[in-house]
């Protein structure tokens, strides 16, 4: 069975302040999500389930099936603030999606094999798929997840400060923690986080989360309870999110299982910042050029 690709693409984009998910940036219109697209299907997955906001589906529907719908199977699940809610009242003031976890729990509807999950907003590049498919087909099971690990250099922004997961590996290349760092950025030939935490500067080749993960099944009856568990505990808080690193941390620190860290030299880019999106295209069209893609990733 072929695995699967999860995209989050329910956010609010916030700070980039549109809905970036469905800009073009390739020569023919191509968005972020289009190359992880393709190159998901030219390393061997089979589907593509989207997670979004009931109201984009229009949107996204015109977009990604004209393009994509003869060459993989493809499937939407919505990411409704009631889902998996139901002994629990969701506050009348909470407007803003439960987080990346939760999103990952409302595709338990339509996925049953292995799985991988990325940002729609993220340009992860073809090793990282490669990789991702090679354990997903070969390695994941009920008690072995993965997630692809980035340089930190590569992940960074020339147009402000980012957030960065950063991945502690132990000696047998297995995450034992993800502490997310605020506010960093080059200075000086440095990486330096503008945080409360230690250390203050960061190599250059730590590894770091950028939402590339790859999950067994199992994963969705385990975010469901610890799901449960938060709403219990931030139900009256408006702007609260359960994120995946959280359900993670639970799940290694519980001694359910593991999460290798495989890491990946691909160079990351992304749109955190309206700033960003020139460099996008430039980058882009420097992969084309180089023939890593064509041109027009639908001929």
């Amino acid at each position: 069975m072929k695995p699967t690709l999860v995209i989050l693409a329910a956010g609010m984009a916030s700070r980039y302040g549109s809905m970036k998910q469905t800009e073009g940036f390739g020569p023919s219109g191509e968005t972020i999500m289009d190359y992880s697209i393709y190159d998901a299907i030219q390393s061997g997955f089979g589907k593509v389930v989207f997670i979004i906001r009931e109201e984009f589906e229009t949107v996204f529907r015109s977009i990604v099936e004209p393009r994509w719908k003869d060459k993989i199977e493809l499937d939407y699940v919505f990411q409704h603030l009631s889902k998996y809610t139901e002994h629990s009242e969701v506050p009348a003031e909470r407007t803003k999606p439960w987080g990346t976890a939760h999103a990952v729990l409302c595709a338990s509807e339509k996925v049953a094999e292995p799985f991988a999950v990325i940002n729609a907003d993220d340009f992860y590049g073809k090793d990282g798929f490669d990789k991702a498919f090679r354990f997903l087909t070969t390695e994941c099971n009920d008690t072995v997840y993965a997630i692809i690990g980035y340089e930190l250099l590569k992940t960074l922004s020339d147009n402000g400060t980012v957030n960065r997961g950063v991945c502690q590996v132990d000696r047998n290349g297995n995450l034992s923690a993800i502490a997310e760092r605020l506010n960093v950025a080059m200075v000086d030939g440095k990486i330096i986080c503008e945080d409360d935490q230690t250390p203050h500067e960061l190599p250059l080749d730590t590894s770091v989360s950028m939402n590339f993960w790859c999950f067994s099944p199992s994963i969705f009856r385990y975010t469901e309870k610890l799901f449960m568990d938060f709403l219990n505990e931030n139900i009256l808080k408006p702007k609260a999110e359960f994120f995946i690193p959280i359900v993670a941390d639970r799940f290694i620190n519980d001694g359910v299982g593991v999460i290798k860290v495989i890491p990946t030299s691909a160079q990351w880019f992304g749109v955190t910042y309206k700033e960003d999106a020139p460099e996008v295209k430039k980058s882009l069209d420097a992969l084309i050029e180089k023939g890593a893609y064509p041109p027009n990733l639908w001929q």
